[in-house]
């Protein structure tokens, strides 16, 4: 919770001082640029400087590389990331000097304040409906105000200020953040067991996404997927408590009873890549959504940001025109390169119920053609919940390498490794192979063309389908010159 609070709620004002510690995370830098385009004066520091940073200075913030006390000086708040220990210097400073200090959620609830908040949560899917809301409101002529996880076109960073009515943000459950939110529209995409190192049990997670849901004032919604058993739970709860809501989904006998719902009925994959579905409302046809993105994930996370959309009055055409210009978001599903016939795509997944809707996915996309998998296992607690379900994730794929664990904010191993991951797969071609340089040859040595490497992970793995790339170019140009 926020400290040294007198009067609350407070009121971002446009003279004011903001000084941000560790402002070089995606979420932070996000904040930053949202504040900066509201005529906030902004700081921040952070351990190193990055392409995040260097945006915010272009932008107009003030950003030192490293924590010294001295860099708060006229700061009004100070915000922290979950991530800033107690003792950071910044940090001590404002305490002693009684300068407010807030969490980013304390700070995302008093930006929303004047607007109409949509929050979108979630343990898949968040940052891909955050987007296709924001390019709903964008396109429509709404000119949100946007926070979202992911890089997307046309955003400044992570985020941008506008002028209009509505903020838009990805709700994160991580350390409880989407707590401290107070939207007017709620989304929940899917509730799946997430984060057990801060939520320890199953019902630890759902309670928390419960408490987001109650935070909704007497006249808000909460729209969630009721394909989805703990979402659709979630549903019935906040109807049986008087909140309103609308479910999405593709099955209609899984809508709650007495639901508005939002369904996608003849989904097939289009000639370009992507899916083509019927849209209804309560049993009426409103229409036809051709996306640029294949899976039928991204069919559910179109009708969530579809179901925002007609609830904030677009109509149903212009929210269509909207999305079938979407082009996805960095890291998700995205296209790295073609060489030598060799084609690569990134993708965030890091959990395996997304590794295994990604891999469905891009056997829509791709057919028969071989596909290998890269994947780079996030954090020790979370591999370890989770290994039996990883071990599983794979079928889909026809050659699996997994590479070391990327620990993230860990320290303990807590016991576990990829190569007991590995041993536990009863896939006949997975490997272990810990490190990304050895990962990359191994796949120069053997990949074909016609093939398709996906890598997988929140980490740095992603680095492997990039030198693989550059390895294939590199090839081809030594082919050319002899």
């Amino acid at each position: 919770m926020a400290e040294n609070v007198q009067n609350d709620p407070w009121v971002v004002r446009p003279e004011m001082h903001i000084h941000i510690i560790g402002i070089a995370g995606a979420g932070m830098s996000a904040i930053a640029h949202v504040l900066l385009g509201q005529g906030v004066t902004v700081s921040g520091s952070d351990m190193q400087a990055n392409a995040q940073t260097e945006s915010l200075v272009a932008a107009g913030a003030t950003v030192y590389e490293g924590h010294a006390a001295a860099q708060i000086a006229g700061a009004e708040w100070v915000v922290i990331s979950s991530a800033i220990p107690a003792g950071n210097p910044e940090l001590q400073a404002a305490r002693a000097a009684g300068v407010p200090v807030l969490k980013r959620a304390d700070l995302l609830g008093r930006m929303m304040a004047d607007y109409r908040g949509i929050a979108v949560a979630g343990t898949h899917g968040k940052t891909s409906t955050t987007g296709m809301l924001a390019q709903i409101f964008m396109a429509t002529g709404q000119d949100p105000t946007v926070i979202v996880g992911g890089e997307l076109p046309g955003l400044l960073g992570h985020g941008r200020a506008g002028d209009g009515r509505h903020f838009i943000v990805e709700a994160d459950e991580y350390d409880h953040m989407f707590l401290g939110l107070r939207p007017l529209v709620a989304v929940v995409t899917n509730v799946e067991h997430d984060h057990p190192d801060i939520y320890p049990t199953e019902a630890d997670y759902l309670d928390a996404f419960a408490r987001f849901i109650a935070l909704l004032p007497a006249e808000g919604l909460f729209v969630g997927c009721s394909d989805d058993p703990q979402t659709r739970q979630l549903l019935g709860a906040a109807q049986a408590a008087g909140t309103r809501v609308m479910a999405f989904g593709f099955e209609a006998e899984q809508v709650p009873a007495g639901a508005d719902h939002l369904l996608a009925t003849d989904f097939q994959p289009n000639q370009a890549g992507g899916s083509d579905f019927l849209v209804t409302l309560n049993g009426e046809t409103l229409g036809l959504v051709r996306l640029r993105l294949a899976g039928r994930h991204n069919v559910l996370n179109a009708l969530a940001a579809l179901a925002v959309g007609l609830h904030e009055e677009i109509p149903f055409q212009e929210c269509s025109q909207a999305l079938a210009s979407f082009g996805g978001v960095n890291r998700r599903l995205q296209h790295i390169g073609t060489a030598g016939d060799v084609v690569i795509v990134d993708d965030y997944g890091h959990h395996p119920t997304e590794i295994r809707v990604i891999l469905a996915a891009l056997r829509q996309q791709y057919g028969e053609r071989k596909l290998w998998a890269v994947w780079q296992p996030h954090t020790y607690s979370r591999t370890k919940l989770l290994q039996r379900e990883f071990a599983a994730a794979f079928g889909a794929a026809d050659e699996v390498i997994v590479l070391d664990i990327y620990r993230s904010r860990e320290t303990d191993t807590l016991g576990i490794d990829s190569a007991q991951v590995v041993a536990q797969m009863t896939h006949p071609a997975a490997h272990y192979i810990g490190a990304r340089e050895a990962a990359a040859a191994y796949l120069l040595d053997h990949i074909q063309p016609g093939d398709v490497l996906v890598t997988f992970g929140a980490g740095d793995g992603n680095a492997v389908g990039q030198w693989v790339l550059d390895g294939l170019k590199a090839n081809l140009n030594r082919r050319q010159v002899s």
